[in-house]
């Protein structure tokens, strides 16, 4: 029998029609099904840094290891892009740029490295791990109520370069030709050399200005530290400095003048002495921050803190090779000595 309905439509088209429709129904349910299974998109940090991987290897471990007491996983539930300057400030704009056009959710800074990254981005939180003056050089309004698209921790080094004078002064008395190797520029500007003028002045000391610009600087300075009969160095912070770590170490040690370092790293690697914050502690504490801003807390919300923990820190090994003594009252103030 042969049915027809009113509409012109046989059985079999209408039924045709209703499983047609059944189908597409069925496969936009499961369209959307798809995309509510599909994974939420990774947060993505992004490191800036001014000097190479390896002098800020054991700083970034630190602060990965935070990042997984807190809870992440690294290429699961985190991913880091890792930008290095090379002690190059000149490439620190385009690797801001890159670092802004992968759409990181955080960049993690330093120093002067802070400015590359605001001047890329006004809107990506810009967490510094590490920086002289932030309230002075302008990243941030006050250490309470930062501002903006930026926080995180301040070295207080201008504090900093006077103790270092004063423990160098204590363990050798009879300095007072001091060479002190800075880098100006960035967001300090001549800061470093301001601020240790002041510290030279009030404990006595000669200082020898020794600037360097670019790794064709490093050898006219150490001439001139030899022409001028420096008896001691003194370092300040900068991601040139720091890339030419062993070049400067070599120069200390060649000429056996004792020296004082900004950062722990040289020490380690070699060199005589150090005053600075705990590094370890530092870079642990931005991972906090990254993990709040990644939370939801805006930057401007979160104040700026200053360092809690710092280390002296002896090398005896170096004492000896550059045939000088530490004296005790100065050895028992070291927070650790290495024998």
């Amino acid at each position: 029998m042969n049915y027809t309905r009113r509409d012109g439509w046989s059985r079999r088209e209408f039924l045709r029609a209703v499983t047609l429709a059944g189908t597409a129904g069925f496969l936009g349910l499961g369209s959307e099904a798809a995309r509510a299974q599909q994974p939420a998109r990774i947060p993505r940090i992004g490191f800036l840094l001014p000097a190479s991987a390896s002098f800020y290897s054991a700083r970034v471990e630190a602060f990965r290891q935070q990042l997984r007491e807190l809870g992440y996983v690294e290429g699961k539930t985190i991913v880091i892009e890792y930008r290095y300057a090379e002690g190059k400030r000149g490439r620190l704009p385009d690797l801001a740029a890159e670092l802004v056009r992968l759409k990181v959710d955080v960049i993690v800074t330093v120093g002067g490295t802070t400015l590359a990254a605001k001047k890329a981005s006004g809107t990506i939180p810009i967490v510094i791990a590490s920086a002289a003056d932030p309230v002075g050089t302008g990243l941030v309004s006050s250490l309470a109520r930062p501002g903006g698209n930026i926080t995180g921790l301040s070295l207080m080094t201008p504090d900093l370069d006077g103790k270092r004078s004063e423990l160098l002064k204590e363990a050798f008395p009879k300095v007072v030709r001091v060479a002190f190797l800075w880098q100006p520029g960035g967001i300090r500007g001549n800061l470093a050399l301001t601020d240790m003028e002041a510290a030279a002045k009030a404990l006595g000391l000669k200082l020898i200005s020794l600037e360097v610009r670019s790794l064709d600087d490093f050898e006219g300075a150490f001439a001139r530290a030899k022409k001028e009969r420096a008896q001691a160095l003194i370092t300040t912070t900068g991601g040139l400095i720091n890339t030419q770590q062993r070049q400067v170490l070599d120069f200390a040690a060649k000429n056996r003048l004792p020296a004082m370092y900004h950062y722990s790293e040289f020490v380690d690697a070699g060199g005589l002495m150090s005053y600075g914050p705990d590094n370890t502690d530092i870079w642990r504490r931005a991972a906090d921050f990254v993990d709040k801003i990644l939370k939801g807390t805006k930057p401007a919300e979160i104040p700026v803190e200053q360092p809690m923990k710092f280390e002296f820190v002896i090398s005896l090994i170096a004492a000896k090779q550059i045939g000088v003594t530490i004296p005790p009252n100065v050895l028992v103030r070291a927070d650790k000595v290495i024998r």
